[in-house]
Parts: structure tokens; sequence; C-alpha cells
């Protein structure tokens, strides 16, 4: 054989060398995939560990059946969020109360002007008249902040009050 390598004019010394780095670099390649196969046998051991294959399928089919009715219930609250979402444009969100004293004769701020508005600024005033013998609830409606029929000075402060409700909390931050 030397004598082939000879006609060739290639040293059987080089040869060597190359068969022995080729046989290190394939023995390093089969230890890192042993390595690598190890793992995953660890890995999959741990999958499998106390489940045969129907058990396992058992658990699959019950994850997705969970996994359905999640989203089953996210169905649901999307439409729960949507319905709130058109109702609370109708909802009163904002008040202002003023309490006084409607006569001279009555103390302890019994009387008071409530009012009521959506985001809007459109809404009622309540406003209860406290006196010795009797008391009297009269209702106002409001249009975009304003009304169509004159106001007295405690209906306006409440009006005033519910108009800039929430403003004062957006100031201090």
């Amino acid at each position: 054989m030397s004598s082939i390598f000879d006609n060739l004019g290639i040293d059987p010394g080089i040869i060597i060398i190359i068969l022995l780095v080729l046989t290190i670099f394939l023995l390093v390649k089969s230890v890192s995939s042993s390595m690598r196969l190890s793992r995953l046998e660890r890995k999959y051991k741990t999958f499998m560990k106390g489940s045969d294959a129907q058990s396992l399928e058992k658990i699959f089919v019950r994850k997705f059946a969970q996994i359905d009715k999640l989203y089953e219930a996210k169905e649901d609250h999307e439409h729960d969020i949507l319905f709130i979402k058109k109702n609370l444009e109708k909802m009163f969100s904002k008040y202002g109360v003023e309490k006084y004293d409607a006569f001279d004769d009555v103390g302890g701020k019994l009387s008071f002007a409530l009012a009521l508005l959506d985001k809007d600024n459109t809404g009622l005033i309540l406003n209860a008249v406290h006196s010795r013998d009797n008391c009297f609830l009269y209702l106002k409606e409001i249009v975009k902040g304003e009304s169509y029929v004159m106001l007295s000075q405690e209906e306006v402060e409440a009006l005033r009050k519910a108009v800039n409700f929430g403003l004062g909390d957006m100031e201090e931050n």
C-alpha cells in the first residue's frame, strides 16, 4: 500500500494525521450527540413519568376542553363589556351636591340641591327644600350643562360641581 502512496507522491504520515484528526472529530461529534440524546431522554421520561399513552391523551383532551371553555368565557366577557360600554354612556357619572338652609327658622342645612349628569353634562337637578312643616322636591332638566328653567344659587353651585366633577383630582396629580 505504501507503493500506492509513493506513486501518488503522498506521504503516508500525512494520511495518518488526517485520519487521526477525522477520528477525533467524529469521536467529539459522537459524544456530543450522545449527551444531547441523554438530555432528551431525561426530558421525555420526566414528561411521561407516571403516565401511559392513554392517560396522557386524556390529559390533552381535558386541557383542550378547558381551552374551549376559556374561549367561550372570553366571548361572553367581550359581549358583556360591550353591553356595559354602551350603557355606561347613558348613566349618570358626575354629581354635585350643595346643602343649604332654605329658611331662617330651620337650621342644620337640611335642604339640598343635587345635580346628576352624564358624560355630556346632560341630566337633572333635584332640589329638596325642607321647612318645619314640609319638604318639597323639585326636578329641573339639564341639557349639555344648561337649564331652560331659571336655577337658584344653590342649584347653580350644584351644577357647577357636577360639571367639574373629577377635574380637581386631575389637577392634584
